[in-house]
């Protein structure tokens, strides 16, 4: 799959192990790489149901974006890049269809 960042920064301290482990702690970090690894070697959205770190879509003020567990409470928080976002008649997002997505960053989805 291909990914975007939507802030320059947290991209760059993802492709620094030693800044993304200061920044957000050894645990944290290992699991924001594991799962940045598994988002490239996805083909599509759809493959990320079968493997840890529970990819859902969110709702209400957060409608159209996803997230990916990392430690509890924090989230790493994307979106699909597509323009338009593939859709399924039923409206609902076409999991099969999302090749491409932009990171927003990590978050307490619950604060």
């Amino acid at each position: 799959m291909d990914i975007v960042f939507e802030d320059e920064r947290f991209e760059k301290e993802c492709n620094n192990q030693r800044l993304l482990e200061k920044n957000q702690g050894a645990v944290r970090a290992k699991k924001i790489r594991r799962r940045l690894d598994d988002l490239r070697d996805a083909n599509s959205l759809s493959e990320m149901r079968n493997l840890p770190g529970r990819c859902h879509e969110l709702l209400y003020g957060r409608a159209g974006q996803l997230s990916l567990d990392l430690d509890h409470p924090y989230r790493l928080i994307f979106e699909p890049a597509h323009e338009p976002i593939p859709v399924k008649p039923d409206g609902g997002l076409d999991w099969n269809e999302v090749t491409a997505i932009k990171i927003i960053g990590v978050e307490d989805t619950h604060e």
